[in-house]
C-alpha cells in the first residue's frame, strides 16, 4: 500500500518565481502541441550559452515552487523540465530538454540539464534503474 505523506513546497526567490510563473504557462501551453512541433521550438534555442548547473537548479526549483496543486490538467516531469528550458532561456541562456527511458518496469522521463549536470533527472527511485536519454534538445 502506498502512502501519500505531503511534503513541503520549495521556496525561492520572487524574480525566480516570476520567471519561472510565465515559463510554466508557456510551457502547459505549448504542452497541448503535437511532441514534433515541441521539439522544433526548443531547437530554436541552440545559438544561445549554456546555463550555469547552480543556475539551472535554481530555475528549477523556482518552476516547482510555482507549480499550482490545484491545476485540473496534467504538471509533470515533461511540462516541469520543459518550463525549467524556457525559463532558462528568458535569462538569455540554454538548457537540454532530455527525454528518456528505462526497463523493467517500462517508464518514461523528462528532465533538463546543461554540461555540468541535470536537474530533475534522479528521482528516487533511479538508483538502481538509471534513465536513459532517448532524444536530448538543442
Amino acid at each position: 500500500m502506498t502512502v501519500m505523506v505531503p511534503t513541503a513546497r520549495p521556496t525561492a526567490p520572487a524574480g525566480d518565481r516570476l520567471l519561472a510563473a510565465v515559463a510554466l504557462a508557456l510551457s502547459l501551453a505549448v504542452s497541448r502541441w503535437p511532441l514534433r512541433r515541441q521539439i522544433a521550438t526548443v531547437r530554436l534555442l541552440r545559438g544561445l550559452p549554456f546555463a550555469r548547473r547552480d543556475r539551472l537548479d535554481a530555475l528549477y526549483t523556482a518552476v516547482l515552487s510555482v507549480s499550482p496543486s490545484w491545476w485540473p490538467g496534467r504538471i509533470a516531469c515533461m511540462e516541469i523540465s520543459l518550463a525549467t528550458v524556457i525559463a532558462t532561456a528568458l535569462t538569455g541562456h540554454q538548457a537540454r530538454w532530455v527525454l528518456g527511458a528505462r526497463f523493467l518496469p517500462d517508464a518514461a522521463h523528462a528532465w533538463a540539464e546543461v554540461p555540468e549536470g541535470a536537474v530533475g533527472r534522479d528521482i528516487g527511485d533511479a538508483v538502481d534503474r538509471p534513465w536513459m536519454p532517448v532524444l536530448a534538445v538543442p
